[in-house]
């Protein structure tokens, strides 16, 4: 099960924050005192890995607490939508006699009373499903029985063949009415068994009875959320929640009675608890035992016994080695990730004592943990507990991290990334940040903006231009961090010598992210420099880009543009202009797609994508019981069919959905199982046609 969204409601400073969709790694950032933590904290009280205690003083909402508490214990905070894998849904499946595609998602509510509850967005109606396979039954024997060439035979005689074509198009207009599925099929069922041919049995009628009361038999199941196998099933499956926010940095000088103690007690302070939690991870990770090692120590000589002595003398000795062995592995272990220096570390112990001292290359002398920075005491203590508890306790699990990494260098918070990819094969993580260090430009996708509106309620937004639209003070504030990100970016892409092409929105820049990497994984496009896709907030921002850029760095960036309007008029100023002289460094999208004025979406195979909207994005239909896909026309740009369906039947798309769309498109390609784009596909002649011209046009020397 995989988080793809959560929303949460009546929550401490959080009224509703609508719906959050998630990534493996999803960044909330915001100002101090936005309400990011109260977003998290909702999530980990849903399925805590551990503590996550409901606390009504602490987590209603402080204005409507009077209001609220004596009818809180049915009153819902947290929804989370998860998806399931293949496996998942066809063994639940199998358990429910639900068809499969009804279990791709599921979602658990949890109220202030502790209490769960489960709903199942694609569960079909049984009554309407029931009838939809009934005249599917029906229509394919019609369709048989007109196609037989033969007459009539021994078993099926021409009269009965005839009957039975009555009724059974007698029962598809009945299956048309209002009345009860159930009773209308047993009507068929009971006239398809009436024989008046000499009271003989007809193998037709019989094997179409047979598919009917099969079809009877699987009305009796209950609904998805009443399955109590289905539910236990969820209930044991559904991810932990493990919820940080102290990190509990390691003494270099750890009196193991003492920690022997704090690691076996339940009452102990936040901070204190953290700290012990380290050290218990230290030890297991190395594989020591601490009341081993405190043994091991012990002196106990009695009346100077020579025996006795030697065998303490030797439990000494391989203590040491115990640690020397331990030190070796665990700084062999560190340095493959902390890549801010090449340390060592040693382990000793001093009668009651174990201590850590730490080495590297620039310094060689050994000095205790507790003198060295903070960034690496806290990446030490992060990098033990994430990295054992992520394996065991929190196999699995969902990590809820709050402020990670804040006493780093921005050199170390990037090497933070880097550790934070590796525990998301297996992880998710959400975390909480307010440092542009700490977002990768590369995956704004991954970004919520947090921010306080006018009422003082915690919101929570992907669209990270909404401010610009809201004109909020607070939320221009949260999206900084982004700005700045991108700064650095930008910087770093100069100072690397890679090839810049500033598109025209985040989406742009997700699409052809995806499918940079899906073409070069293929082996379709062997790049020899790196390609950045930088946003520039529309057609009006190209020009203001291109202009920065080409004065930084003393060159002309490629420009890729839509093939609409906006984008039509900004390519002939851009010529009349800046690129005056080198008007092939401006690429019209409409060129590489088979749609006349297409824009990015219209360069993937129209029909994968047309069905991918209608599952993912607009799942309705209209009057016809048409969904978005039935109606899609190829050779017509995508969105403004969007648009014209939702409008017509009265759908509201959500601000920002062209990017929330390719997010999920970023998402599907990644996936790599065709439903968006395979290797076979047509387009993909275009798509290699398009980045062969990114590479192969040089970045023009400004005159």
């Amino acid at each position: 099960m995989e988080l793809k969204k959560f929303r949460v409601t009546n929550f401490r400073s959080v009224e509703d924050s609508g719906w959050i969709d998630t990534e493996r790694i999803t960044a909330l950032i915001g100002t101090n005192e936005s309400g990011k933590t109260n977003i998290m904290l909702p999530l980990w009280k849903l399925n805590p890995a551990n503590e996550g205690e409901i606390n009504l003083l602490d987590d209603l909402p402080r204005d409507k607490y009077s209001e609220l508490r004596k009818a809180a214990e049915h009153l819902k905070f947290i929804e989370a939508c998860y998806m399931l894998d293949d496996n998942e849904a066809e063994d639940l499946a199998n358990i429910s006699g639900h068809q499969k595609s009804e279990l791709e998602e599921v979602v658990v509510s949890k109220d202030y009373g502790g209490n769960l509850s489960w709903s199942f967005r694609y569960e079909c109606d049984n009554k309407l499903a029931m009838k939809d396979k009934a005249r599917e039954i029906i229509q394919s024997i019609l369709s048989k029985i007109k196609s037989d060439e033969t007459d009539s035979d021994e078993e099926n005689p021409r009269t009965e063949v005839d009957r039975i074509q009555l009724v059974l198009n007698e029962g598809l207009k009945s299956l048309s009415g209002e009345e009860e599925v159930g009773i209308l099929i047993e009507a068929i069922v009971e006239k398809l068994g009436s024989n008046t041919d000499n009271g003989t049995e007809n193998t037709l009628a019989t094997g179409i009875i047979k598919k009917l009361k099969e079809l009877l038999d699987k009305m009796d199941r209950f609904p998805l959320e009443e399955n109590e196998e289905v539910i236990s099933h969820l209930s044991i499956n559904m991810p932990k929640f493990g919820y940080y926010s102290h990190y509990g940095n390691l003494d270099s000088n750890i009196y193991l009675p003492d920690a022997i103690q704090k690691m076996n007690s339940n009452n102990l302070s936040q901070r204190e608890s953290a700290k012990a939690r380290t050290v218990r991870v230290l030890f297991d990770f190395v594989k020591l035992n601490p009341q081993e090692i405190l043994e091991m120590g012990k002196e106990n000589i009695l009346n100077n016994d020579p025996e006795r002595t030697e065998i303490i003398s030797r439990k000494k000795e391989e203590r040491q080695v115990l640690l020397e062995s331990a030190s070796s592995n665990f700084s062999k272990s560190f340095n493959e990730w902390w890549k801010q220096g090449n340390y060592k570390f040693s382990f000793k112990a001093d009668g009651d004592y174990f201590k850590i001292w730490v080495a590297d290359s620039i310094r060689p002398e050994s000095i205790e943990l507790e003198a060295r920075s903070t960034g690496l005491q806290w990446f030490f203590s992060f990098y033990l507990v994430f990295l054992v508890e992520s394996q065991r306790r929190h196999k699995n699990a969902i990590l809820l991290l709050d402020e990670p990494g804040v006493t780093l260098h921005p050199s170390a918070q990037e090497d933070l990334f880097k550790f934070f990819d590796s525990l998301a094969r297996d992880n998710q993580i959400i975390y909480t940040t307010h440092s542009p260090f700490m977002v990768d430009a590369g995956h704004l996708e991954r970004v919520r903006s947090v921010f306080i509106d006018s009422t003082g309620k915690t919101v929570v937004s992907d669209d990270l231009r909404k401010s610009e639209k809201l004109k909020n003070k607070n939320q221009i504030q949260s999206v900084l961090p982004v700005h700045a990100a991108l700064g650095l970016s930008i910087s770093d892409v100069l100072l690397n010598n890679c090839k810049i092409v500033l598109v025209e929105g985040e989406s742009d820049q997700l699409y052809l992210t995806a499918l940079k990497n899906f073409l070069i994984s293929k082996n379709l496009i062997t790049p020899l420099e790196e390609l950045v896709f930088i946003p520039t907030g529309g057609t009006k921002g190209v020009k203001s880009m291109s202009a920065l850029l080409s004065g930084a760095k003393n060159i002309k960036p490629l420009v890729l543009l839509d093939g609409d309007g906006p984008g039509i008029n900004m390519k002939k100023e851009l010529s009349k202009d800046l690129y005056a002289n080198n008007k092939d460094c401006i690429i019209s999208i409409s060129e590489y797609c088979a749609v006349d004025k297409g824009e990015i979406e219209d360069i993937f195979p129209g029909k994968k994508i047309a069905d991918f909207i209608s599952r993912k994005l607009i799942p309705n239909e209209n009057d016809d019981g048409d969904s978005f896909s039935d109606v899609f026309k190829e050779g017509e740009p995508i969105c403004d069919q969007v648009k014209e369906f939702c409008e017509s039947n009265n759908f509201e798309l959500e601000t920002g959905w062209k990017v929330k769309l390719a997010k999920l498109v970023k998402i599907e390609i990644e996936r790599d199982k065709g439903k968006i784009l395979s290797k076979d596909d047509p387009e993909i002649e275009n798509m290699v046609k398009l980045f062969n011209k990114f590479y192969m046009l040089p970045e023009v020397t400004k005159a």
